[in-house]
């Protein structure tokens, strides 16, 4: 009897370990609508934003990215960090950028990096930012670019990871002119810390949605204050100001979900 028992513990256990794999591969492409504070005219800034990348464990190929996104035209491609942490990883980038550079956003792709990202020392770390590089992606590492959508100036901010005590918020700051105010950084927590930058939007990741979210997401009481909040995705709000984290397309440790989705996420923003 013993023996029939744990044998049909080891199938139920087995069934749900499946079942939580299959959930890696069920991509959910959310979108987002934002109308900025200070909205100067009547146009929109379509983002594509992709986090947590984790290509060490991902269950999305290339190909199925390129599926889900074939009638997309964003205006900007955010990348919100953790693309890989193992040197051997980094040829398995390549195709998925080229998935990115093919679909020729109309004002650039940016990228920060992520806490995994920095895992990469010397010059592993300098490869990792040469391929985005090559592939059209702008690595923003406290610091920021400024575009003009008719006639409105909007400033991209990448701030660096708040997880390894990266984050210089002034120097991220020092080039930014009048204008919209979008933030990319990988780490939302560092939001708690921007009373004195203000910002129109901000993405991130890192979260991962809890990977495994059940009930809640217990395991990231240590990844800062807004896991205690129970904030680990979806569209949040500090100080009047809207950020959303994304569940990212990769996982960390095992390669399952629970009560979590691969994400891919397109904002239109009211500019």
């Amino acid at each position: 009897m013993t023996y029939i028992i744990s044998a049909l513990l080891l199938i139920i256990i087995g069934f749900l370990i499946y079942k939580a794999n299959l959930n890696t591969k069920d991509i959910q492409i959310n979108k987002i609508q934002i109308s900025t504070k200070h909205r100067t005219n009547h146009s929109n800034l379509s983002i594509l934003h992709l986090s947590d990348l984790h290509l060490e464990n991902i269950s999305i190929t290339p190909s199925q990215l390129a599926a889900n996104l074939q009638h997309e035209q964003p205006d900007i491609i955010a990348l919100t960090g953790d693309f890989l942490d193992r040197k051997r990883t980094l040829p398995k980038l390549i195709p998925y950028l080229e998935v990115l550079q093919k679909m020729k956003p109309k004002h650039g792709i940016y990228a920060v990096l992520g806490n995994h990202d920095y895992v990469l020392k010397g010059q592993n770390l300098s490869d990792l930012k040469s391929i985005l590089t090559q592939y059209g992606c702008i690595v923003m590492q406290n610091s920021s670019k400024t575009i003009t959508i008719n006639g409105q100036k909007i400033n991209i901010i990448g701030i660096d990871d708040y997880s390894t005590n990266r984050s210089d918020l002034e120097e991220s700051y020092r080039q930014v002119k009048e204008g919209l105010k979008i933030v990319l950084t990988h780490d939302p927590n560092v939001v708690l810390e921007m009373d004195d930058y203000p910002f129109d939007y901000l993405l991130a990741g890192h979260f991962h949605g809890g990977q495994i979210l059940y009930p809640k997401a217990y395991h990231l009481v240590k990844m800062g204050k807004l896991p205690r909040l129970n904030m680990v995705k979806g569209l949040h709000s500090h100080n009047d100001s809207p950020f959303y984290i994304s569940e990212g397309l990769g996982q960390t440790g095992v390669n399952i979900r629970v009560g979590s989705r691969p994400e891919i996420t397109l904002h239109d923003v009211a500019i």
